[in-house]
């Protein structure tokens, strides 16, 4: 498929099958956020999509560019998809945020792992004495890009899987979509890992269970889109986008955090993390 996108729902359009065997679509509503699920569980069905077998959720919460604080019950919701996509019984958890943070339109990842509520480090007399017991183990870093490091980002996270051992890793990295409508207006999860860069051709290492041992979640949200230019396409990103990165980076780690530390009120949470 050559249409530069990372969501599922645009690549089930380009595919022009809705009714390929292993392909299923749905609409659904959690609590009130709008969502969408797209299951790829075949090999002909991946194929033809462009995308690996997994479950895609896909959520619309209110315009991040509109110029008002997080929303705790989309957070909430958002938090219960991503519930529904992390293994049962699961508590240490490596967050780990791709992108360069000096480049606004990929600076999501890195500023969402900047705002995750880390506890690994905690020792358990501590969390008692402060009222955090029986917190999760959570650790989050961003590993930066090939460009400044020198290094895969794969390649540092499969390392620091080696020193936490997570049982699952939730990987967070801006997305590339075709569709102006869902500009920096959608949340996408999924169960299927992530392919950093693939939406703009520029692949790196997947990140999955197959690399890196555990079950990856994959969430992002599009911050570029490919339309058509003069004598070529361009890659363009909203006049908004600062605010845009700022607001879903805020609701995309407090929906995160949520999920991980369900001993903790949202209310809790906001307070321990700003």
């Amino acid at each position: 498929m050559n249409s530069r996108t990372d969501l599922a729902l645009e690549c089930m359009d380009f595919a022009g099958e809705a009714s390929l065997q292993g392909l299923e679509h749905r609409r659904f509503t959690q609590g009130q956020l709008a969502c969408e699920e797209v299951t790829v569980s075949s090999p002909q069905a991946a194929e033809r999509m462009g995308k690996p077998v997994g479950r895609y959720l896909t959520a619309d919460p209110a315009p991040f560019a509109r110029d008002s604080g997080v929303s705790f019950q989309e957070a909430e919701d958002l938090a219960d998809c991503l519930k529904s996509l992390l293994p049962e019984g699961c508590h240490r958890v490596l967050v780990a945020g791709l992108g360069n943070r000096s480049i606004t339109p990929d600076a999501y990842g890195p500023q969402v792992a900047d705002q995750i509520l880390v506890t690994r480090h905690l020792p358990g007399s501590l969390t008692k004495e402060i009222g955090l017991e029986g917190v999760n183990p959570v650790s989050a870093f961003a590993p930066g890009v090939l460009g400044q490091t020198g290094v895969e980002s794969a390649e540092l996270i499969q390392a620091v899987c080696r020193v936490v051992q997570p049982q699952a890793v939730v990987v967070v990295d801006a997305l590339a979509c075709s569709g102006l409508e869902r500009l920096g207006r959608t949340v996408q999860m999924s169960d299927a890992g992530i392919v950093p860069g693939s939406g703009v051709h520029n692949n790196r290492q997947e990140l999955n269970r197959r690399t890196l041992g555990v079950p990856v979640i994959g969430v992002g949200v599009p911050m570029v889109a490919e339309i058509s230019g003069p004598s070529q396409p361009l890659i363009v990103t909203p006049r908004e986008i600062d605010l845009i990165l700022e607001h879903a980076a805020k609701l995309t780690a407090c929906a995160i955090n949520i999920a991980l530390q369900p001993t903790l009120s949202t209310e809790e949470i906001l307070a321990l993390t700003g």
